[in-house]
């Protein structure tokens, strides 16, 4: 099939399945078009019955600094085809123009879509992060699902892994021949979506995921923050406790980029 026939069909399948979605919000120049997880589920579940294909990332102040500068990561995001708001400042800014929006990660979402998966008998595929997460994350998956849940192959790219390069087309490859209809990436923002686009755009009948550190909490690799903490939209607080040194930059960077968004937001001239 065509690039250019792969991304029609991408463009008709991103209209027709998020109308009820179309509302939507621009944040920073940045389409959120999904307003809920349970919204995120039922589309992507579409999406896998139909077998069409599907991206889906979750926008957060991380996601918005690389943005600014980085262009294959603006290009994945131009083209994704669903996207939802994570992290509280992202849905905090969203909320003023479009109310129904919620908080929506990739760990949140990773449990129920492979419940929706074993219950329609869909293949799933783990690509990323380590094989010790990886093979945490399928038995842990295998549990919550009863053992259901079909699990087509699983691969932990080495550290220096390009997601535009020849090993990233051979990757491609081995999950179009397992049949897998959905797809987690756990790589870590730009690589996971500029792999999850690359991906898509060959024309792989499957729906990519971006979860991040996703296979880390549910492996126990990583804890992630209470409950108290994601409700109270501190979760951030909770993982720079815990990784200091490896966040702190990070997350000086997004407060800085949160300041200059909401400064902007308040110079603009007012009705």
């Amino acid at each position: 099939m065509k690039v250019s026939s792969i991304l029609s069909t991408q463009d008709m399948v991103r209209e027709q399945m998020t109308s009820d979605c179309s509302d939507g919000v621009l944040i920073d120049g940045w389409r959120v078009n999904v307003p809920t997880e349970s919204a995120a589920i039922r589309l992507v579940a579409e999406a896998m019955a139909r077998g069409a294909g599907c991206t889906l990332f979750t926008l957060n102040l991380d996601h918005l600094v690389k943005l600014r500068s980085e262009e294959k990561f603006q290009r994945a995001y131009r083209e994704a085809t669903f996207v939802t708001a994570d992290g509280a400042p992202v849905v905090r800014i969203g909320r003023r123009t479009w109310k129904a929006l919620e908080r929506t990660t990739g760990a949140d979402l990773m449990l129920p879509l492979c419940q929706a998966a074993a219950q329609a008998n869909r293949p799933v595929f783990l690509f990323g992060s380590s094989d010790d997460v990886l093979a945490g994350t399928a038995k842990v998956l295998a549990d919550a699902t009863g053992g259901r849940l079909h699990i087509a192959g699983n691969v932990a790219p080495p550290r220096n892994f390009d997601p535009e390069g020849e090993l990233a087309d051979s990757y491609i490859e081995e999950i179009r021949r397992s049949g897998a209809r959905l797809c987690f990436v756990l790589l870590g923002a730009p690589k996971q979506e500029i792999f999850a686009a690359r991906a898509l755009r060959s024309g792989v009948g499957c729906c990519f995921i971006c979860v991040g550190a996703a296979g880390d909490f549910l492996a126990g690799q990583s804890i992630r923050a209470p409950r108290f903490f994601q409700r109270a939209g501190l979760e951030w607080a909770w993982r720079l406790a815990h990784e200091p040194r490896r966040l702190g930059p990070r997350y000086l960077k997004c407060a800085l980029l949160l300041g200059q968004i909401e400064l902007t937001r308040w110079r603009k001239p007012r009705r």
